[in-house]
């Protein structure tokens, strides 16, 4: 029941971005599910053999490096899903940016 929830909210957390942030545009709601899905297949494989990769860079700049990858995977997404549309990187890493707090705030409120 949590999964189905916190898949859910992220939805409405990507829905929501591309009603307010300029640079990102989905579709429709049912988009926004599907979009959930397939970043968090994405990051999962690709994004954690990134990380994997760049990680002597990721300790030197104290972790940014991170945020630079979640924007990639985010922007990778977005060519992966048709009718999910990012702008360019910048639009891609600030949406990650808040994507990721969100989805940490979620995970937090559902464990309690």
């Amino acid at each position: 029941m949590k999964l189905i929830l916190r898949w859910l909210i992220n939805a409405l957390v990507i829905y929501g971005l591309s009603q307010y942030f300029p640079g990102i545009s989905v579709d429709n709601f049912y988009r926004a599910l599907i979009i959930v899905i397939v970043f968090g297949l994405i990051s999962a494989v690709i994004g954690s053999l990134l990380k994997l990769v760049t990680l002597p860079i990721n300790i030197l700049t104290l972790g940014i490096g991170c945020l630079v990858i979640n924007g990639l995977m985010f922007w990778l997404t977005s060519a992966v899903v048709k009718g999910f549309d990012v702008a360019g990187f910048w639009p891609a890493f600030w949406g990650a940016l808040i994507y990721s707090i969100c989805t940490t705030f979620t995970g937090w409120l559902l464990k309690k």
